[in-house]
């Protein structure tokens, strides 16, 4: 299974002990590439409907270079930190930017990684999951899981041995998957 993990935080902090325990956890079979979105040089979409929703953005930035990495995936990871009840800005550009290529994107398996400063029953883990569903549900994805932690110093999450594990675990998934 070739897995693509978007990186939404421009931090090294909770958010990247996540995606480092999810990596570690995912069998050898596995193709993983994890990338930065805050290192991507990519232009809002502008709506100017060019790309048909299949030929690609006319920008001339990284957006059909992300693009087809995500069209290419068969499982896309999407982490994030909680900025303001939401995703990323970073994250959420990468997404939009997804319009161009939406007519390649239907039938994926997703996972969604979320950490904030919030208890996980907190309503932004919600609203967070909500976007979610709806993209997932547009495009008929498999959303295969969304874990939500709380963490608030650099720290917590590499401290917390039961969240480690548990995301180490999901590997597990994917080779039910097969």
């Amino acid at each position: 299974m070739k897995i693509l993990v978007l990186n939404g935080s421009p931090r090294k902090g909770n958010t990247l002990t996540a995606i480092n325990s999810f990596v570690k956890g995912v069998s050898c079979e596995h193709e993983v590439e994890v990338v930065d979105t805050y290192k991507l040089d990519v232009s809002p979409c502008t709506g100017c409907r060019a790309c048909q929703c299949y030929k690609g953005c006319v920008a001339k930035d990284d957006s059909n270079m992300i693009v087809d990495k995500i069209v290419d995936a068969d499982l896309l990871v999407f982490a994030t930190p909680v900025y303001w009840w939401g995703i990323t800005a970073q994250l959420k550009m990468v997404i939009d930017k997804c319009y161009c290529k939406g007519a390649y994107l239907k039938n994926k398996k997703a996972g969604i990684i979320v950490v904030g400063g919030a208890e996980t029953n907190d309503k932004q883990y919600e609203l967070i999951k909500g976007q979610f569903d709806c993209i997932s549900g547009y495009l008929s994805w498999d959303l295969l899981f969304y874990n939500a932690y709380s963490a608030t110093q650099t720290d917590d999450l590499a401290n917390n041995e039961s969240a480690i594990k548990e995301l180490e675990s999901l590997g597990s998934l994917l080779d039910s998957e097969k």
